[in-house]
């Protein structure tokens, strides 16, 4: 199974370090992720590549060039601070978090759900469920729960 913390982890680096791409392996549970970001307005750009750079061309994945693929993700920053201050881990490969429709409500309105902070304005949450990875309003919409992956701010 793909590692999220792995991800959380390169991404936040990124932006400390005010680096304009980053590269991380090319997995679904990576691109979904990454894509949620780029919707929610924290990444600029999220681009298919090998480990030299991002691709000019449609490069398809395959058996022999999966170890070299991965996503450039363009890091987005406002008035030269970075657009994301924070991405942390809420599940962990140890401790799975999970959440029924009703508790996610409990999050996004400002309650506690078990022992997780309600969601503060103009953070967001990443749920994965059986319908693929949502952001936490689309995952109430569709009135599903499910793992909570990651909050960002």
């Amino acid at each position: 199974m793909p590692r999220v913390h792995d991800l959380c982890a390169r991404i936040q680096n990124g932006f400390r370090a005010r680096l304009q791409t980053i590269a991380i392996p090319e997995t679904k549970m990576n691109l979904a992720v990454s894509n949620i970001l780029y919707k929610e307005g924290f990444l600029s750009s999220v681009t298919r590549g090998n480990h030299i750079g991002p691709d000019q061309t449609y490069t398809p994945t395959t058996n022999e060039n999966v170890a070299t693929r991965r996503l450039w993700l363009n890091l987005k920053y406002k008035e030269n601070s970075p657009a994301l201050s924070q991405l942390s881990l809420v599940s962990s490969p140890s401790k799975k978090v999970y959440f029924t429709v009703n508790e996610l409500k409990n999050v996004a309105s400002g309650r506690r759900a078990q022992f997780i902070k309600p969601l503060q304005p103009g953070e967001i949450a990443i749920v994965n469920t059986n319908c693929g990875v949502l952001e936490l309003q689309e995952a109430i919409e569709k009135n599903v729960g499910g793992e909570l992956i990651c909050r960002a701010s």
